[in-house]
């Protein structure tokens, strides 16, 4: 982990600094130091778009967020929304398939607040729909870096700033054993799987593990798997971020 974490503004945007796939965070001046140690801190893994955004911008009202995702323009453009609602937000972008930027990261967050109260993991990459037999070694390969391997990494190094009383919340969306949903559904269950241990795991110790089943939701995700769908009785991100939350929230 980076001994000398820094943050910079560009823009009036907060943003951690990415440099060979690590970003970094700094400490707080000491003037504005209290205020953030006061307010709730959110990561969010997957907060460019959909739900992760979605949720992002429900919680905006009682946390600093730490949006973290690949796509810049999109984290720029959340950023803005948030902040035109009174909200604050640390962008971060940057893959959470490099273990190094991830530790930075964490070792950032843990520089600059201490802690986490929450960690929403919604990140997820998407293979073809393919028959079993030709599933492509990259899209298997990929499948497996983002859904599981990266998941398994983030939980080791977020553990230790949720401590015993922050809570950390997975997604599920069950497509294992589904015809074509081969890549997907079985790295996905394999997150899953993951998820259900750290919350068995920790039922008497924290922190609180959560999994949550969203509702179909018109999604660049679900687009890929449903091309052609008609979108019209999809919930919306937002609609499903608003019905997800107190179950988010509560003790």
């Amino acid at each position: 982990m980076a001994a000398d974490p820094t943050l910079a503004t560009s823009g009036g945007r907060t943003q951690a600094k990415a440099c060979d796939g690590n970003a970094h965070l700094t400490a707080a001046a000491p003037s504005a130091q209290k205020g953030l140690m006061t307010q709730k801190i959110a990561l969010i893994t997957g907060a460019s778009r959909g739900l992760g955004a979605a949720l992002a911008e429900a919680l905006a009202p009682t946390h600093h967020i730490v949006a973290v995702a690949r796509t810049t323009g999109a984290l720029e453009e959340l950023d803005d929304r948030i902040k035109s609602s009174g909200g604050a937000v640390t962008l971060a972008p940057m893959d959470i398939c490099v273990p190094e930027a991830m530790a930075t990261l964490c070792r950032g967050i843990y520089d600059r607040w201490g802690s986490l109260d929450l960690w929403a993991h919604t990140a997820i990459h998407a293979a073809p729909l393919s028959p079993a037999p030709f599933v492509a070694p990259k899209d298997w390969q990929k499948s497996v870096d983002v859904n599981a391997t990266a998941t398994s990494v983030l939980i080791s190094y977020v553990a230790p700033l949720l401590g015993q009383s922050g809570r950390a919340v997975f997604f599920d969306d069950p497509r294992a054993g589904a015809k074509f949903f081969g890549a997907y559904g079985a790295t996905k269950a394999a997150q899953m799987a993951l998820a259900n241990s750290w919350h068995t795991e920790t039922t008497t110790t924290g922190p609180s593990v959560r999994i949550l089943t969203p509702p179909a939701m018109p999604t660049a995700l679900r687009a890929r798997f449903f091309p052609g769908e008609d979108r019209e009785p999809l919930t919306s991100p937002t609609e499903a971020a608003a019905t997800l939350l107190p179950r988010i929230l509560e003790d």
